[in-house]
């Protein structure tokens, strides 16, 4: 999992964009998921955060290994936000328009309080 940790890491700063898939053109939250799983782990996903939460392996948030889906209700719905765990408390992730691909703490308040918990899409 490291290497699928390493680049997502990688492609911090890349703008989002509404449906967006690809470093070119910029991520939405699920396309960038789905992007880093298929070019690390050659792992196709489900185009959206909903269709996400229904794959793989439920987990308790002190499961959580660096590679785990974290969710969040973010737009009002549940499962509207996916990222990416990376270790140490923190997950990367793609935003909403007008920012970029950035980690966060899942500690902070605004995400704990939107958190919907977490899926292990690998063993």
């Amino acid at each position: 999992m490291n290497e699928l940790v390493m680049y997502a890491m990688s492609l911090a700063d890349i703008p989002y964009r509404y449906g967006g898939a690809s470093p070119d053109d910029g991520f939405d939250c699920s396309g960038f998921v789905g992007h880093v799983f298929q070019h690390t782990l050659k792992i196709t996903l489900p185009r959206t955060s909903r269709e996400l939460s229904r794959v793989g392996k439920s987990l308790k948030s002190e499961q959580l290994r660096p590679g785990d889906l974290v969710f969040f209700n973010t737009l009002d719905r549940p499962y509207s936000h996916v990222g990416i765990f990376v270790g140490d408390g923190k997950f990367v992730h793609s935003p909403k328009t007008g920012s970029r691909i950035r980690v966060e703490k899942l500690g902070e308040r605004y995400w704990t309080s939107r958190y919907n918990g977490a899926r292990r899409i690998r063993a």
